[in-house]
């Protein structure tokens, strides 16, 4: 097994590890909502510490429940997650382009080749870069 692969497997373990142990020990058994977010957390501290708070605003939209907030914030998430992997992988390929681009000016192959690979197959080590 590679150190990469050593390596993301333990990453792997480390944030299944993370999910899971929590759920196990049941820490948050003592609370009535046990997992909540930290905007839930701290409204509840202002509550205790002033009851006669009153918020400056109001929420634009006030999801109808937990599940579409949560719903609504894994979109989100996704929707970011989309919009930067696009962008580094158009950054990626415009990279990838240039270099073949370059390869066929100078009229040979090997460069453009070697920028499909990676850097460890371009020096002929045989690892994948």
């Amino acid at each position: 097994m590679s150190r990469n692969a050593k390596i993301n497997t333990l990453l792997l373990l480390v944030v299944a590890a993370l999910a899971v142990l929590p759920l196990a020990l049941g820490l948050g058994d003592h609370k009535e909502e046990p997992f909540t977010g930290a905007d839930a957390q701290a409204e509840t501290a202002i509550t205790e510490l002033k009851p006669d708070y009153e918020p400056w605003f109001s929420p634009l939209y006030e999801p109808p429940s937990g599940e579409v907030e949560s719903a609504l914030f894994a979109l989100q998430a996704a929707l970011g997650a989309g919009v930067l992997a696009y962008y580094f992988g158009l950054r990626r390929g415009r990279r990838q382009g240039e270099a073949r681009a370059l390869a066929a000016a100078e009229g040979t192959g090997g460069a453009a080749d070697a920028a499909d690979v990676g850097p460890a197959a371009a020096r002929g080590t045989g690892a994948a870069g």
